[in-house]
């Protein structure tokens, strides 16, 4: 395990850059959290990169961890899991992120004893923030907020601080860029104290490339919110569903049932069987999520006193050892 250096009164601070392909930017990058955090260790977690960005992160003095398997959640899962911090500062390795903020972020978290302080993106050109990101960027902030409630009005923000606490409870399930979705989530749904504050966002260094797939990443993201709602909230996904087919077995049966009053006979038997089979199906889904909604409850328990019992500073521990 990795353990950073001893910052101002103790805290350790470590910088997580989760990189692919980004040699012309990742030393610049390195050098401005250096700057802002000198006390910090900056950690660059190369994802498989081919074009040298381990060897630049070393020579401009990062720590490179190295994660084989493709996928910014992978990376993250990588150095949530070996590094050892007080405070964790993550970061894009594109130089889109303003380090100048970094110090005030840290500050915030520690004065306001907060779990996750998430930097929203305030975009000065159209070039940093496509609009076609934007757009998504909004739908699906829309969505999360209508699923899991209305905390983060920037679910997708990669510059993002946390405590010691969050980030050894957080079970980082995510392999893409859903991640962010899921750490967010996670806050939402133990109710951890976070916090929003809006830092620029900035044009991607000269030399480098998005590695968002618009539609790809977008559909993925969508299905891990799908997943999610499965996972923390199945009364309200079965519910919807169970509606849904009980709406459709009324479109069905209605007609047969009035017919039936009228004539006293059942003339069209396969829609009144259809009918009456999706009304099962409806009560199925229905006491699904009412069983899964039980269980979810207690997963959410379990999930707040691990939270509650991981030591929030591991430097305090130390002290008392």
């Amino acid at each position: 395990m990795a353990d950073n250096a001893t910052g101002p009164a103790g805290v350790r601070i470590a910088v997580i850059l989760p990189c692919y392909n980004e040699a012309p930017a990742i030393a610049g990058v390195v050098h401005d959290f250096a700057a802002m955090l000198p006390a910090a260790e900056i950690f660059v977690i190369d994802n498989n990169s081919t074009d040298g960005t381990a060897d630049v992160a070393a020579r401009a003095g990062a720590h490179v961890l190295a994660e084989t398997m493709r996928g910014k959640g992978h990376a993250i899962r990588r150095a949530f899991s070996e590094i050892d911090a007080d405070i964790y500062v993550m970061a894009d390795g594109d130089g889109t992120y303003d380090a100048s903020r970094a110090p005030e972020l840290v500050a915030k978290l520690v004065a306001e004893r907060l779990d996750m302080l998430v930097a929203i993106r305030r975009d000065t050109s159209e070039a940093a923030y496509r609009r076609g990101h934007r757009l998504g960027n909004r739908l699906f902030n829309w969505i999360v907020q209508r699923a899991f409630g209305n905390r983060f009005s920037d679910i997708f923000s990669g510059y993002r601080v946390f405590s010691r606490r969050f980030v050894k409870s957080f079970p980082a399930l995510s392999t893409g860029f859903d991640i962010e979705t899921e750490m967010s989530v996670h806050a939402i749904q133990l109710n951890v104290p976070t916090a929003e504050v809006p830092a620029e966002y900035r044009e991607r260094a000269a030399g480098t490339q998005s590695k968002l797939n618009t539609y790809r990443d977008g559909l993925r993201i969508l299905w891990r919110v799908v997943l999610l709602l499965k996972h923390l909230r199945p009364f309200a996904l079965f519910g919807l569903i169970s509606l849904a087919i009980a709406a459709l077995s009324l479109t069905l049966g209605v007609p047969v049932v009035l017919a039936f009053l009228e004539t006293g006979r059942v003339e069209r038997f396969p829609t009144a069987i259809a009918a009456a089979s999706l009304g099962v199906m409806s009560l199925i889904s229905f006491a699904t999520g009412i069983i899964l909604d039980t269980l979810a409850y207690g997963q959410r328990e379990n999930k707040r006193l691990f939270y509650l019992a991981t030591a929030p500073r591991a430097a305090a521990r130390s002290k008392d050892g």
